[in-house]
């Protein structure tokens, strides 16, 4: 019985050693890679549309004796599109600062007061801004952001005419003038899964412009009268563009570290 527990034991060894140098020779796998980073620095292209709305208030003035006409409040509403071009830095794991830059061609228009019975069709025909932004990443691939900069905005020719006598002030107008100002605003930007590279940003943005000084004119020569509307005026946007990004050199835009 003794030599019979002997040699299985001795078996039992042998089937096990075997055993153990049959999983020595097979190939070890490789462990899996690190699932890709997304790296937000780089540059990008944009562009898409939105809508907007100006306000303004006026106060009308005589250039020798002052001001005659209680301020008057009014705005135009429309539609714009925009393009813009900008580059982004990715300071740790979270925080993205950039500089961006972009055009609005527009169609936002009114018809506000310029005195209590003085009316005129006012449009804010383009403007531009160049700015910086900074963003927290609250995703791989979605980053929120406060931006802010300079803005300059320019309004067509206004023709004015009496509310009460149109037919008697056809003549009048106000040459069309630029403003210059700054913006504050914030948004997001959403990376699309299904196409690598293309983003979806929304922004919303309040600018404030300079009071501008307009010279009323009269006839077909332009000639300058002694009137005059102090202008100053507000902008709120709202805008949503694809974006284009790709990371510095051309390289890839998603890289694993």
């Amino acid at each position: 019985m003794q030599k019979l527990f002997s040699l299985g034991i001795c078996a039992f060894a042998t089937v096990m050693l075997g055993s153990v140098a049959q999983a020595a020779d097979l190939p070890v796998k490789a462990p899996a890679p690190p699932a890709p980073v997304y790296s937000w620095t780089g540059c990008y292209i944009g562009a898409g549309g939105g809508y907007g709305m100006w306000n303004q208030d006026v106060v009308a003035l005589d250039t020798i004796t002052g001001p005659f006409s209680a301020r008057q409040t009014g705005g135009g509403r429309g539609w714009f599109g925009t393009a813009q071009v900008g580059c982004d830095y990715q300071l740790s794991s979270n925080w993205v600062i950039g500089a961006f830059a972009d055009w609005d061609f527009m169609n936002i228009k009114g018809n506000p007061h310029f005195t209590e019975d003085s009316v005129g069709n006012e449009k804010e025909k383009w403007a531009w801004s160049v700015g910086g932004r900074i963003g927290y990443m609250i995703a791989p691939q979605v980053l929120t952001y406060f931006s802010g900069g300079f803005r300059e905005a320019h309004f067509n020719q206004v023709n004015l005419f009496d509310e009460f006598l149109p037919s008697t002030s056809l003549n009048r107008f106000v040459p069309a003038h630029t403003y210059t100002g700054w913006f504050v605003g914030g948004g997001y930007e959403y990376g699309l899964s299904w196409f690598p590279g293309l983003f979806w940003k929304t922004e919303y943005r309040y600018a404030q412009f300079s009071t501008g000084r307009l010279i009323e004119r009269v006839g077909t020569t332009g000639l300058a009268t002694t009137t005059a509307f102090d202008a100053k005026k507000f902008e709120q946007t709202i805008r949503t563009e694809l974006v284009w990004r790709f990371n510095w050199g051309g390289g890839p835009v998603r890289a694993a570290y």
